[in-house]
């Protein structure tokens, strides 16, 4: 699949592109979606007014929570007309729902499509996918359309059991998986304990969701480290959301996930909701274009990222995601110091002792932020209490509260309300 012309585009063109589509957008929530009527009537908002990126800024931001609270008045067609509900995973909350009509299940293949020709994957691979595509899971169904508009090979393994993966790949021999970055790592233990040869499973490359690949410099952080010293396989990090049934995946030179300008515009703003400067951490605010069910106007995702204009020598002038530092609400401010989870993930990733963990982020006596941190390993002992210990104080600057628990209850604590995929993080602030 060729890469879409828009996205070879100049700046200014993307920009007029999108523009273009973001009056479309409007004027069709403004006939159709009961609560952005509602919105934009409380407001006294004239659509009419916003012609561009920037006049965007005078519409209200829309909150997870207000997507939650009033989630049927953001359909904009009959229930009828809904061919496919999910629900987001509910991390930080209950979950939502969301609804796709025929022409939205389009756009999320098409999306997935040019997602995985980013990639470099052509129609000649097959692809293992090893998440789950069942109960109410976008991401699932997203990668089987993306795969099949692609051209492409695609096998159904779903999610765990390194044994049955293994005898996948060496019946059918793709040459990618759809994967989690550490179920990576329990692949490379499985083969190690039984006698297989990783330089012989025919694997190129991996898409890698849900999990951060690389530090800000686009660097392997420790995990894709350890992984790449392990496999010797080409990752790529793919980032993407259900209410944004869009996704943002690393090309070849592995700078940042590409943004599509035909299906979402994008916003990177500060706590008070200002643009920040390009380069800066914000919170990414989305605007979807193109969907028909429940299209979303400035929506506040809630992650924390840093966006790239510069140039990328693949070809693409899109706009590029660096990786999620973290998400707002769970930004910890522990003993003078601001954390976010993955930069603990990260330090515990250094451990190969470390057989699963679980976070929890609560407010201890006096109010403020406290952190406890539940692990599991096959030989606890002080020793390597103590080397954590330290290297969080290196890493970090601080050292959380650390626990030794059997992997038995860390694996309960890591199950979600869906079962859909593991949580590290459980944040008892809320």
């Amino acid at each position: 699949m060729s890469i879409p012309e828009i996205e070879q585009a100049t700046p200014s063109e993307i920009k007029s592109f999108q523009e273009e589509k973001l009056r479309e957008v409007l004027h069709y929530v403004s006939a159709h979606s009961p609560y952005y009527r509602r919105l934009f009537k409380q407001h006294k908002i004239n659509i009419l007014d916003i012609q561009s990126l920037e006049d965007l800024t005078g519409i209200p931001t829309t909150t997870k929570d207000q997507l939650q609270r009033y989630n049927d008045d953001f359909l904009c067609v009959p229930k009828s007309k809904i061919i496919d509900f999910v629900t987001t995973s509910g991390t930080l909350g209950e979950p939502v729902t969301i609804g796709l009509t025929d022409k939205d299940l389009d756009r999320l293949a098409y999306n997935e499509a040019i997602s995985f020709a980013c990639a470099g994957i052509g129609e000649s691979d097959i692809l293992q996918l090893t998440t789950t595509m069942d109960r109410r899971f976008m991401a699932g169904l997203a990668y089987f359309l993306g795969v099949r508009k692609l051209g492409a090979g695609i096998i159904r393994v779903g999610a765990g059991i390194p044994e049955l993966q293994w005898d996948t790949i060496f019946k059918f021999h793709p040459s990618y998986l759809i994967v989690v970055p550490s179920f990576l790592l329990k692949l490379i233990q499985y083969a190690h304990a039984n006698g297989i040869s990783l330089s012989d499973s025919g694997i190129k490359g991996a898409i890698c969701i849900g999990e951060p690949l690389r530090n800000q410099d686009f660097s392997l952080n420790t995990l894709g480290a350890n992984i790449k010293s392990h496999w010797d396989i080409d990752l790529y990090s793919t980032y993407a959301s259900t209410e944004m049934s869009t996704a943002f995946t690393e090309c070849i030179a592995q700078q940042g996930g590409h943004q599509h300008p035909e299906l979402i515009i994008v916003e990177v703003l500060d706590e008070n909701e200002n643009p920040v400067p390009n380069g800066k951490e914000g919170e990414l605010v989305i605007t979807t274009l193109g969907v028909q069910a429940m299209p979303l106007i400035r929506f506040k995702t809630g992650d924390i990222i840093t966006a790239h204009t510069d140039p990328c020598i693949c070809g693409r002038n899109s706009l590029r995601l660096g990786p999620v530092l973290g998400r707002k609400k769970q930004m910890i401010k522990y003993k003078g110091t601001t954390l976010y989870p993955p930069a603990m993930h990260n330090a515990l990733n250094d451990f190969t002792e470390v057989d699963s963990f679980v976070i929890e982020i609560y407010y201890n006596e006096i109010g403020t932020d406290e952190i406890r941190i539940k692990l599991a390993t096959k030989k606890p002992s002080n020793d390597l209490l103590h080397r954590i210990k330290d290297h969080f104080r290196s890493k970090l600057r601080v050292t959380p509260g650390i626990e030794f628990r059997p992997i038995e209850e860390i694996q309960k604590l890591r199950l979600s309300k869906l079962g859909r995929k593991p949580i590290s993080v459980i944040d008892l602030r809320n």
